[in-house]
């Protein structure tokens, strides 16, 4: 038997989910729900003056309508941020008269149906006293102020002289880049459903990311013993870090279930999409680089100002990419906040690397057209041989062979350096590149793993699929330790009743939660290993364990392939029905004395017409260092989706806050443009599979997020090379290019 591990298996849920049996968060059938609707605020600052509730109460269905006037009190919730909480909004609304924000819940509306909940929230009649929003970053940078530290990651950063350095360098370069607030908008609407028991147990099916760290946040807002909350997702349609925290709507609908003694659901809207689960900050980043004639880099500094809130904080730390990407003795980066009416921000895939690569990667193109010397050559001269932040080696690093696969995969050499030099027909060519760089984050996970009499194993641990492969490649690495076919393996995901997992967030997933399931599914083997080492019955008998292997669920001597016996008869001949095995791994400190970084080489091909400013991508092109790859379909599948995401990002997304209101002006996907098939050439996306010796006992750091990073900056160097016109502010729009 083959390892499983690295095979190209089909996603072992798929048949689940086209077949609609996979059960969403809004799906699961419980008896006697009711349903809510948010009365959401019409303005974003200010406070209410009267609230009718009458008229709804009285409509068809109603059972209830909860208010700032009849909630319970909830403290301040603990910032996922700073104070290792669940939460990134820690002041929930319906607390007092209070708006902070445009789309705040007012009023929560619950009815027999869906139709009468909404129908009756139309009824609820608010009058405010409105206060001019704070709604534009610009405006009130003076203001801005440091972030709470988090995971490590400070405000201000120093090393070496960077003033002194750029006032010596020969050539200096100094621009302002900015990204918009962006959205996650996932095919699945955030929902959730509380039903309580009799005893006080609180069940609920929520679209979240991480069970644990809702049940956390839901048991801290509720005053209640943490086992007293139990929180169920099998199945997310889509994250991208919006689900990675309890947001207000969830709590809500567990005190309108305790409230009226009924379960209760609540679904978003698309519209509320918008303002109850954060979006991406604007940044705004200054960027200064000074090198030699020869390219090296003697300094860069790399402020950034992003947004703040009153009612949480999550700060896009922008510069963190310039600390470790290149080696530059001196240099200088800062993160200031401002705060703004318009909702707390929250992490947003590739959080801080996205935003930040697009104006690092931007300026250093613009470096290398100013010397000149060609891009990769510029990267190439001040490759980071170990992390110039710490001075660590890296545990694994193939960036210069992303490069040098991708230049020749891309036909590198070919570009004709000059702007406006190539062309196809009327349309303007254009290539560009640009290197990607994501951390990789460990954090606390666990598994159980069980061998049954029947020779097949199930697999559990409480961390979250968002769609991306979770219960594929656990499947694989359970498969691989237990020489079990995979399709005799069953993974379990998604319920707080499951071994502890933080969740899938921070590409963390395949590095934290993997070790754990191998762990637990040696043990799990061992165990039965152990049982036939010892009985005199068992061909195995006196064998070290050492001597043992494992295929197809026989365990068989190494050098005697011949003596061997199955799981199914060592467990029938010691009566048992099941052996349980354990896995628990804490990564938040390891490896000690390496630095774990992801890293690529992103490359675009745009095609740009030149009287109506409209820009294609043609081709596109990513090679990335992830260390070892566990499931090569699944792994491909996920680097195509970040950069359909960087394309997004390059050039659609963008909500626009109306500057007198504080509301997002198209809260839907008419208005905030997502990328579709015609906007997504063939992508090509591989990988330089280097196991990593030092990030885990797989050998694997994660792929959720790098491949996000580096590709608008690939993009809007691509639309530079093809019309001369640098754009140095997201989305790149045929506007900015006429």
């Amino acid at each position: 038997m083959s390892s499983a591990i690295g095979a190209a298996l089909d996603r072992v849920d798929g048949r689940l989910k086209v077949t609609g049996q996979a059960t969403y968060a809004a799906e699961f059938a419980v008896k006697g729900l009711t349903h809510a609707a948010l009365v959401p605020s019409r303005i974003a600052r200010g406070r209410i003056t009267q609230l009718d509730t009458s008229a709804a109460e009285s409509a068809p269905g109603v059972l209830g309508v909860m208010t700032h006037r009849n909630a319970a009190r909830i403290p301040r919730l603990k910032s996922v941020v700073s104070e290792q909480g669940a939460a990134v909004q820690t002041v929930l609304p319906l607390q007092n008269d209070l708006i902070r924000y445009a789309g705040q819940p007012v009023a929560v509306v619950v009815a027999e149906t869906y139709e009468q909940a909404q129908y009756a929230a139309e009824l609820v009649r608010v009058q405010y006293e409105a206060q001019p929003p704070r709604t534009r970053l610009e405006q009130y940078a003076h203001e801005a102020y440091p972030h709470q530290p988090m995971l490590g990651i400070v405000s201000d950063y120093s090393r070496g002289d960077p003033p002194r350095a750029l006032s010596e360098a020969d050539v200096c370069l100094e621009q302002t880049y900015t990204t918009p607030i962006e959205h996650h908008n996932p095919m699945e609407p955030h929902a959730t459903i509380a039903a309580w028991d009799a005893t006080g147990r609180l069940a609920v099916y929520d679209t979240t990311q991480g069970v644990h760290l809702t049940r956390q946040g839901l048991a801290e807002a509720l005053g209640l013993p943490i086992d007293k909350v139990r929180v169920v997702c099998p199945f997310v349609g889509g994250g991208f870090g919006a689900k990675n925290v309890v947001w207000p709507y969830t709590i809500l609908t567990a005190f309108a279930a305790r409230h009226l003694g009924r379960p209760v659901k609540l679904a978003l809207t698309r519209a509320q999409m918008f303002t109850s689960a954060g979006y991406r900050s604007q940044t705004h980043q200054e960027l200064k680089v000074g090198a030699r004639r020869d390219g090296t880099l003697t300094a860069i500094v790399h402020h950034a100002i992003a947004i703040g809130s009153e009612i949480g904080e999550f700060p896009e730390t922008a510069p963190e990419v310039t600390k470790i990407l290149y080696a530059c003795p001196n240099v200088e980066t800062s993160v200031r906040l401002v705060r703004l009416d318009i909702g707390a921000p929250s992490n947003m895939r590739a959080p801080g690397e996205a935003p930040g690569s697009f104006a690092l990667e931007s300026a250093l193109d613009e470096l290398a057209a100013a010397l000149p010397v060609d891009p990769i050559e510029l990267r190439l001269r001040n490759y980071a041989e170990a992390d110039p932040d710490t001075g660590m080696p890296w545990s694994s690093k193939a960036l210069r062979a992303s490069y040098e696969q991708g230049a020749e995969r891309f036909a590198w050499a070919q570009r004709n350096p000059a702007p406006q030099s190539m062309r196809d027909g009327g349309l303007l060519v254009g290539w560009g590149m640009a290197t990607a760089s994501y951390p990789s984050y460990g954090f606390p996970a666990a598994a159980t793993a069980v061998i049954r009499a029947d020779g097949s194993a199930i697999v559990r641990c409480g961390t979250a699929d968002l769609g991306t492969g979770q219960y594929t490649v656990m499947t694989q690495i359970a498969s691989d330790a237990l020489g079990l076919e995979p399709e005799h393996v069953v993974v379990q995901l998604g319920d707080t009743e499951q071994p502890f997992s933080l969740g899938a967030s921070g590409s963390s997933s395949v590095r934290s939660v993997g070790p754990a399931v191998r762990l637990a599914t040696e043990d799990a083997r061992n165990r039965v290993v152990h049982l036939a080492l010892e009985d005199q019955a068992s061909p195995l008998f006196g064998y070290s364990a050492d001597a043992i292997a494992v295929e197809r669920g026989d365990l068989f001597v190494r050098h005697e392939p011949a003596r061997r016996e199955s799981y199914v008869a060592i467990l029938a001949r010691h009566g048992l029905g099941q052996v349980t095995g354990t896995g628990n791994v804490d990564l938040v400190s390891t490896p000690a004395q390496h630095r774990v970084n992801a890293f690529g080489a992103q490359f675009v091909e745009v095609r740009v017409d030149p009287d109506f400013g409209l820009v294609r991508i043609h081709r596109a092109l990513g090679v990335f260092d992830i260390g070892r790859v566990i499931n090569r379909k699944t792994a491909r599948s996920q680097a195509i989706g970040g950069m359909v995401f960087g394309i997004g990002m390059a050039l659609l997304e963008h909500t626009q806050i109306h500057p007198q209101f504080g509301k997002a002006i198209s809260p839907d996907l008419a208005g905030y443009l997502l990328p579709v098939h015609a906007d997504v050439p063939a992508i090509d996306a591989a990988f330089i599979e280097v196991e990593d010796p030092y990030v885990n006992s797989l050998g694997a750091k994660g792929a959720g997020e790098i491949a996000v990073t580096g590709m608008a900056a690939a993009i809007a160097n691509a639309v530079y090379h093809a019309t001369g016109r640098r754009i140095r502010n997201l989305p790149i729009t045929n506007q900015a290019l006429l």
